[in-house]
Order: C-alpha cells, then structure tokens, then sequence
C-alpha cells in the first residue's frame, strides 16, 4: 500500500491521505512487453477500415483496345486501365474488408491495467469527487490549475454523463473516461491523470489481486 495526498471537490488539499492498493498501482514491472501489445490491441481495434481502392475491372473506361496487336512498334495492350498506365486500377489495393483487430484475453489486458498505473503512479491525483452541476468548462479549468494537473490531463470519474462530456470536451488535451472503461492507452498518453474516490472504489473492485 502507498499514500498520496487527496484534494477536496474545489482543489484544496485535504488534511487526509488515500492509500493506493499496491497490487494495482505499486506492481514491480520486469518487462513492459505486456503493456506494449495491450497499447497496440487497443489501437489496432478502434481502426476503422475506409480506404478502399479500385481493381482494373471497376475502374471506369477503357474499353477500347487502345491501339491494334501488332504493326505499331509499341507494346501490346488491351485496355488502358491496366494498373501500370495512368488511371489504371490499383494492385492488392485495399478493399475495405481488411481486419485489423488483435486479440488479448481479460486476464492479460487487466495485468496490463495494472502495469501501466504502476508506471503511471507518480502522475495521479486523487480528488474527493468530481462534479459538474452546470456542465461549465471555467470551473474545470480553474479545478485542473489549483491542483496542478497540467499539459495532457486524463480525469477518471465514476459515471460519464452529459454535464461531464460538456465539462471537458472544449478542453485542449483534456479528456474524460469512465472508471470501467479505463485503458492503457489513455493511462500512459497523459501527464497527469486525476482520479475520484468512487473511480478509485471501481478500479480497486475491477483490478484488485484478491478480488
């Protein structure tokens, strides 16, 4: 177990201290193999296949023989969307039915969860609760500066709703998610990661050795 500060809702730091269950975000790390390929899965799955191009027999035009067989001293053609001619179809081109996911099974990406908040774990602030009731942007802003969240800012909340979407959205390099949807991507992009006691209650219920 390890103990950081804890900040109030308005920024303050509290006279308290939370421990942080060590199995999640105090684990000796050998290699970081693990966290590379759950980094990479992640991405690899949230890729959307839109590239699509075009063979020689759905390229329109073309036709006409471009010019007869033999006689003419060039080389023998049949049509002019041949992929090697201007405007010609695309060989081995992507066609838009290309899959792109990896697989990890539950155990490996949650050890990687792990891994990559106890590498992370200099940069998380925990704060009492992080509220909205107006869905204002200054107020988050003013919260991030007091307590010294800075540059890319990931804020972990208990439950994502609407006034936290527009509470964050407009903020350069700041960003959102829900406690059960934490990943290692978001973990090991941002520079300061701030995280409410309930998100915390949710990742020690989700990620927790003896649970």
């Amino acid at each position: 177990m390890s103990n950081t500060i804890l900040f109030t809702a308005t920024g303050a730091k509290s006279t308290k201290k939370v421990t942080l269950d060590k199995s999640i975000f105090g684990k000796d790390i050998d290699s970081h193999n693990l966290v590379q390929q759950a980094y990479v899965a992640h991405q690899a799955n949230g890729r959307g296949n839109f590239a699509i191009t075009k063979t020689r027999g759905e390229v329109s035009g073309g036709g006409k023989k471009p010019w007869k067989q033999k006689g003419t001293g060039r080389a023998r053609f049949g049509s002019s969307r041949v992929p090697i001619w201007r405007g010609g179809g695309i060989t081995f081109g992507p066609t838009g039915n290309e899959n792109y996911s990896k697989k990890i099974n539950i155990k490996s990406k949650r050890l990687a969860l792990r891994q990559s908040l106890s590498l992370s774990c200099d940069k998380i602030k925990v704060i009492e609760t992080f509220s909205c009731k107006d869905g204002k942007v200054k107020p988050t802003v003013e919260l991030l500066k007091k307590v010294g969240a800075t540059r890319r800012v990931l804020i972990v909340v208990s439950t994502k709703d609407d006034l936290v979407e527009k509470a964050t959205r407009n903020i350069p390099q700041v960003k959102a998610v829900q406690a059960n949807y934490l990943n290692v991507v978001d973990i090991m992009n941002a520079d300061t990661i701030l995280i409410s006691m309930k998100s915390l209650e949710i990742i020690s219920q989700w990620l927790g050795e003896d649970k």
